[in-house]
């Protein structure tokens, strides 16, 4: 096992006592945020730790086989032992290196869909009610749920561009590998001399974002400033230092309030303008943010920037990132989506286990 994988499985069951002992604390219960925050660290670094132990035995296992064979009488036992045992240590290995890979914390979300039509006129816009109709089966499968958003059909049947949302647990973590240029080989059925067609549509998948939070403001990112309000107001106003100037150093956002003759209503007026202001920021980064993921998914819509391949004639469909071609078209168009879904989830999962062994 890699030296970095082991020192992290050690921190691992060093912090998995530490949870033990604060969670049998009889005051834990005392902040149930608190608790609840531990109780769900403890939940997921349990099962891990557990497989690490059955790892550890099966290398005590290894070690003790290989003591029991200098005895010749013990030798083919001690060897059965040891082959089961080293079967066990690759097994629990593997799947140890797979439970330290870095979780995308969008997996769980729901997406938007979005499917446009590329290259190829009509027959990219039936091609697109083919791909729209391929992702919603999909999703009936796992008995998720498909709201239209938005759509723009052709005169042929299909769609200029389609957008949906799909509603159910793990649906990001699914889809997300389906963003790219998908190229469709096939007869149109407007072709009358047989001749076979290339077109293309563009496939995005994002995770629908949180809605934005409400703003917690904290005191050490404020400066607040009083001073004498300006302008008219009356004699009160002009004396006093009522008006007040609050400064988000984080974004440099400034509020001044000075229409009221109390200095604490104006500060609260101050905070919560302030607030919504912080909120507006975040929504537009939010929004900027999306749109450059879009424009990073969706592409060119041109056929030299596609992932996969359908070609209808040979019944094949190849997905180029990872070379994998299977010869069932009709049931992927229908929606079964698990083998290619899987293959694409292996191949990442294999990219970040090498990114982590380096």
């Amino acid at each position: 096992m890699n030296k970095s994988i082991a020192a992290k499985l050690t921190q691992l069951c060093v912090r998995l006592d530490e949870l033990n002992r604060m969670l049998s604390s009889e005051s834990i219960t005392g902040n149930l945020d608190n608790y609840r925050k531990l109780t769900r660290e403890r939940a997921e670094i349990a099962p891990v730790v557990e497989l690490y132990d059955a790892y550890l035995q099966s290398e005590r296992d290894v070690h003790t086989a290989q003591e029991m064979s200098a005895d010749a009488e013990m030798r083919e036992f001690a060897d059965a032992e040891m082959r089961d045992a080293k079967e066990k240590l690759v097994r629990f290995g593997a799947e140890l290196q797979k439970q330290l890979l870095p979780k995308d914390p969008n997996d769980d979300r729901n997406i938007f869909l979005e499917i446009r039509a590329g290259t190829g006129g009509d027959e990219s816009t039936l091609f697109a009610g083919d791909l729209f109709r391929m992702y919603t089966r999909f999703a009936e499968r796992h008995r998720w749920q498909v709201e239209i958003i938005s759509q723009s059909p052709s005169e042929a049947g299909g769609y200029k561009e389609i957008i949906a949302k799909i509603i159910g647990a793990g649906a990001y973590s699914k889809l997300k590998f389906e963003s790219g240029g998908h190229r469709v080989q096939r007869v149109p059925a407007t072709e009358t001399q047989g001749r076979i067609h290339t077109s293309a549509c563009t496939v995005a998948v994002m995770p629908e974002a949180d809605e934005v939070m409400d703003v917690v403001l904290n005191p050490a990112e404020l400066r607040i400033d009083t001073f004498r309000a300006s302008g008219a107001g009356g004699q009160h106003i002009n004396k006093t230092d009522s008006a007040v100037r609050v400064t988000h150093l984080p974004t440099g956002i400034v509020v001044e309030c000075q229409d009221g003759r109390s200095q604490h209503k104006n500060k609260a007026q101050a905070m919560s303008v302030l607030a919504a202001r912080i909120r507006d920021k975040q929504t537009q980064e939010q929004q900027s943010k999306q749109a450059a993921t879009r424009k990073s998914l969706v592409g060119s819509g041109d056929r030299s920037g596609r992932i996969r391949t359908y070609n209808f004639p040979q019944g094949r469909i190849t997905d180029h990132r990872i070379n994998l071609t299977l010869y069932k078209i009709e049931q992927i168009m229908d929606g079964d989506l698990n083998e290619l879904c899987s293959a694409l989830m292996s191949e990442h999962q294999a990219e970040q286990l090498a990114a982590m062994g380096e």
